[in-house]
C-alpha cells in the first residue's frame, strides 16, 4: 500500500485538530509517522538487512517478492517503532495525545500493509510464521480499496481546513496530484531495474514528507491553511 498510508496521516491530522492543535505537529510529522517503516525500507536494503526480490507476476499488482524484512516489517518490529517514534515525540513536546496518535499512526502501516500483502509479513523478527490477505492479487480491489482510503483522508483533512491564500490551495492539491500521478506510475510502469534503484527510489518518499511540512523551505500547505471549527 502507498497512497493510502498518506490517506491515514490526512485523517490522523484531523484528529489532532480536534482539540484545536492544528498547527502542531505538522502535516509533515503525520507522513512521517504513516510512512516510517517505508522510509526505513530502503536504509536497510542498502545496508543489506533486509532483502526484496523482483519478481513480475509474484501479485498482480506489484512485482516485488519481500524476501526478507523482519525489522522493518514484522508486527513485534513495528511496534517497537511506534513505540520509539511516539516516546521520541513526547520527550521533544510533552504532548501526550499526540505521542499516541503518532505513534499508533505508526502501527497503522503494518495493519494497512497486512491488507494488502501476500502472506509475507513476519509476526516476530525471528519468527518463521507470515500474513497477510493478499489484495494486491486483485488489481481492481487494490484500486477501489486504497483509493478510498487515501480519498475519504484527504477529504477529512480537505473539509476541516481552508486555504489562506493561492500558495495553501495549490500546495495542497499539488500533493494530491503528484501524490496519485506517483501510485499510477507505480501501478502501470515497468518492473525496477534493480534492488539498489528500488531503495533509491523508496528514499524520495523524504521529499512528500517535506512537501508535508510548514516551515521554510516546504512552507506550501499546513502553514497556508487554516482550521475550521
Amino acid at each position: 500500500m502507498f497512497i493510502g498510508h498518506f490517506g491515514a496521516a490526512f485523517a490522523a491530522k484531523k484528529i489532532d485538530n480536534s482539540e484545536g492543535s492544528f498547527r502542531k505537529p505538522s502535516l509533515g510529522t503525520f507522513f512521517i509517522a504513516a510512512q516510517f517503516i517505508d522510509l526505513l525500507w530502503p536504509i536497510f536494503l542498502l545496508l543489506g538487512v533486509e532483502n526484496v526480490k523482483i519478481s513480475p507476476g509474484s501479485t498482480a499488482f506489484t512485482p516485488l517478492e519481500f524476501i526478507y524484512y523482519p525489522f522493518s516489517h514484522s508486527l513485534l518490529g513495528v511496534l517497537f517503532w511506534s513505540i520509539l517514534f511516539g516516546g521520541i515525540y513526547y520527550l521533544l513536546k510533552r504532548n501526550l495525545k499526540v505521542s499516541v496518535l503518532l505513534g499508533a499512526l505508526v502501527l497503522s502501516h503494518w495493519v494497512l500493509d497486512f491488507i494488502t500483502h501476500k502472506p509475507d509479513l513476519p509476526l516476530l523478527p525471528w519468527g518463521e510464521f507470515k500474513v497477510g490477505l493478499g489484495l494486491w492479487d486483485s488489481i481492481l480491489f487494490t484500486v477501489i480499496i486504497e483509493g478510498a482510503i487515501f480519498v475519504i483522508g484527504f477529504l477529512i483533512y480537505f473539509k476541516t481546513t481552508k486555504a489562506n491564500n493561492k500558495k495553501g490551495e495549490f500546495g495542497f492539491w499539488g500533493l494530491i496530484i503528484f501524490l496519485a500521478l506517483i501510485y499510477i506510475m507505480n501501478m502501470l510502469g515497468d518492473p525496477p531495474p534493480s534492488v539498489d534503484a528500488i531503495a533509491f527510489v523508496g528514499l524520495f518518499q523524504w521529499l512528500l514528507v517535506a512537501w508535508g511540512y510548514r516551515n521554510d523551505p516546504s512552507d506550501w500547505i499546513d502553514k497556508n491553511r487554516t482550521a475550521l471549527n
